[in-house]
């Protein structure tokens, strides 16, 4: 009688430890599924694996989240593509008038007025050119954080040039004379070249805006660029709201905030990095692409 039941024991105990490892491996198929879910846009559900009630309970469970997160997800991008369908609507719509108020302002210049309407007349000027640049800022954003980017075989260093050259008639009548020191040989990267041209541009524009009449870059063989030059108005907490959108320093004349937001969001798209640092008075934007396969 004792011998049967250490055998009734011992076969209950091999019931349950098998039963335990089942369930183990049920609640990592459902942790394995879930994580995968949660990572990709899909439409499936978990599976519901094993026999066991509280785990088929479990999986069900989720599955119901899931698809409130999956119809959340699509309210979301819904909404979100509207918004920038209707920024992108406004700036065109606004494009139409401000070119209008331009074509009066230049008509009005044309008649002399005296002192004080020439004044004010200079003031509308540079409020609407202001306006201008938001609207076209704006639609800039709208078209950035809209579709993929169509990238190709590129050297980066070519690039950085080009886009440094295309600057030179402003450091010229600013009589700056930049630092450049690109690595020797290309430095290829898959990436979108008419993004990475808006990228260094927004970069570049942003330290012209702000140096005290000095402008080094610098790129290493890793694909590391590095901006820099002295800002003496700026201050650690400025810098660290540079990337904020619509967030402009006080000092800054036409500024919409926008440029180098546009652009971080264009490097972390294409796989880069952005970021900036403020030291000894220096203004410092790293950006960066590693190697990435097409």
């Amino acid at each position: 009688m004792e011998l049967i039941c250490i055998i009734a024991l011992a076969a209950a105990t091999l019931l349950l430890l098998i039963r335990s490892v089942l369930i183990d491996l049920s609640l990592k198929e459902i942790e394995k599924g879930l994580a995968a879910r949660l990572d990709e846009e899909t439409n499936t559900l978990l599976d519901i694996p094993g026999r066991s009630r509280s785990v088929r309970r479990l999986a069900a469970a989720l599955n119901v989240q899931l698809r409130r997160l999956r119809d959340e997800r699509r309210r979301f991008q819904l909404g979100d593509q509207e918004l920038k369908d209707a920024v992108t609507n406004i700036s065109h719509d606004l494009r139409t008038p401000l070119t209008a108020i331009f074509g009066y302002v230049e008509l009005l210049k044309r008649e002399n007025p005296p002192g004080a309407a020439a004044r004010y007349l200079s003031q509308i000027e540079d409020r609407a050119e202001a306006m201008k640049q938001l609207t076209d800022e704006l639609l800039s954003y709208s078209v950035a954080s809209s579709g993929e980017p169509a990238r190709r075989k590129l050297d980066l260093g070519r690039a950085l040039e080009e886009s440094i050259l295309s600057f030179y008639g402003t450091m010229e009548q600013r009589k700056l004379t930049p630092e450049i020191q690109i690595t020797d040989g290309p430095v290829w990267r898959y990436l979108d070249p008419g993004e990475i041209s808006r990228i260094f541009g927004n970069v570049i524009s942003n330290a012209l805006k702000y140096s005290a009449g000095d402008f080094s870059v610098s790129m290493d063989a890793d694909g590391t660029i590095t901006f820099s030059n002295t800002a003496p108005q700026l201050n650690a907490v400025t810098v660290g709201r540079l990337f904020d959108r619509f967030y402009t320093v006080r000092d800054s004349q036409n500024s919409t905030g926008l440029g180098l937001s546009i652009a971080r969001l264009l490097t972390e798209r294409m796989g880069g990095t952005i970021g900036a640092d403020y030291r000894q008075g220096k203004l410092f934007i790293i950006v960066a692409f590693p190697e990435h396969s097409p």
